[in-house]
């Protein structure tokens, strides 16, 4: 299979013309002979964009999402390659899992899809999974994710058996002895009478898992980081040479508590939409570095688990169709970061941290990519996502950076329509 795209518009190349064959980028090769000729009209086309922290909900949640939704969901959003956190039923904590989700995303075969697996058993802080055969079955990284590494102890433990098998390790930062409540905790909490989730909860197991990755000289990764102190620290670490990488979401640089103050439990996440003060420190720590990776942490639930008290109401919200679109819209339009900055946030880091091998457009490397309307203002309209969650505060969005084309291995996975 022969394919060529023209009129591309590439990041620091004067190139306008890709060619793929039988799935990989190839050398120049006359029209006649191509199988399709597909007319970008001068849109731009990036290599495939790398989620590493997503939730598919398979096994045992597919009411909520399957690996089919959230796989689409994934393509219509310019992402090729995701990884899947491990808290699903049956918990990802064994090879048997880890295998079972790699054959269904083959067989759905629209997104390259990477198992995390749990660093402990049942997402627990008490027994270490069975990290080694994990991997052997296809596990990029361990985790337990919504769940933190509870204790210092177990989290050494985890840290160095999982260096033995060259594996990241990925923490959900939180100390859930003083985060019992379902907002930042602050002046807006206060005002609508919700418990809040105080800063400190995030910022006291960063700092923990800073000490124990310098004292023993292994990487970890910073899921999802909200607050200015955090980024603090983490600058400050990296400064000093410590094996510390993080990552951050849109919500985190878009919104901040103060669109609580409706009870909208589209805006109820974990760790929680922070101040505005927080949201200017995100801001800052994507432009200088400090963050490495933006990620979605897509988390769709059923409308039947946010259409309750916002207390009760569970905590995440969908994002891998709205995610590259609001990173260019607030981050690269405003010209607070290059789309050369946004390539490294959104594909070579995640890539690179969990060696996933992607992001390469030469010849021969696969032909993952997805073409981007970056001109062209659209608005974003959660009846129309392909994933079965419609827990989203973004609908109505005005935005720029609509999805045109994705493509995995030379294979459109998404189109527009």
């Amino acid at each position: 299979m022969k394919t060529i795209l023209k009129n591309c518009k590439l990041v620091n190349s004067d190139k306008t013309e890709i060619y793929i064959e039988d799935g990989k980028f190839a050398d120049k090769f006359d029209e006649k002979i191509a199988d399709e000729v597909i007319d970008v009209n001068g849109r731009t086309v990036l290599p495939g964009l790398v989620d590493m922290h997503v939730h598919f909900r398979e096994p045992g949640y597919e009411y909520k999402e399957n690996i089919a939704t959230g796989s689409a969901a994934a393509a219509r959003g310019g992402f090729t390659s995701v990884c899947t956190m491990p808290n699903t039923n049956p918990v990802c904590d064994n090879a048997a899992v880890v295998s079972g989700i790699i054959k269904k995303a083959n067989e759905v075969g629209l997104v390259r899809v990477y198992p995390i697996g749990a660093a402990g058993k049942n997402l627990e802080s008490n027994e270490l999974a069975e990290i080694g055969l994990m991997k052997e079955a296809g596990i990029v990284a361990i985790s337990n994710d919504g769940k933190p590494i509870a204790t210092s102890g177990f989290m050494r433990k985890v840290l160095e058996y999982s260096s033995d098998f060259d594996i990241p390790v990925l923490n959900h930062e939180e100390d859930l002895t003083i985060s019992d409540g379902a907002m930042n905790e602050g002046e807006v909490s206060t005002s609508i009478g919700i418990r809040g989730v105080p800063t400190a909860s995030e910022d006291i197991m960063i700092a923990r898992d800073i000490i124990l990755s310098e004292y023993l000289g292994i990487p970890v990764h910073i899921c999802h980081v909200s607050t200015k102190g955090g980024l603090r620290m983490i600058r400050e670490a990296k400064a000093r040479g410590v094996k510390v990488t993080c990552e951050t979401c849109p919500h985190y640089f878009t919104l901040t508590d103060k669109s609580c103050e409706n009870y909208d439990t589209n805006f109820k996440m974990h760790p929680p939409l922070r101040t505005e003060e927080d949201r200017l420190a995100v801001i800052e720590a994507i432009k200088d570095g400090t963050v490495d990776c933006i990620v979605t942490d897509h988390a769709p639930h059923h409308q039947d688990d946010k259409e309750v008290e916002f207390s009760h109401a569970l905590n995440g919200i969908v994002g891998l169709e709205s995610s590259f679109a609001l990173c260019y819209t607030y981050l690269v339009k405003p010209g607070i970061i290059t789309m050369e900055k946004l390539l490294e946030l959104m594909c070579y880091n995640p890539s690179n941290i969990l060696k996933l091998g992607r992001g390469g457009m030469n010849v021969g490397d696969d032909a993952d990519l997805a073409v981007f309307d970056l001109d062209n203002e659209f608005v974003f309209e959660k009846d129309k996502m392909l994933s079965k969650g419609r827990n989203t505060p973004f609908d109505g969005w005005k935005l720029y950076g609509q999805t045109v084309l994705t493509m995995m291995g030379g294979k459109k996975t998404y189109e527009l329509r």
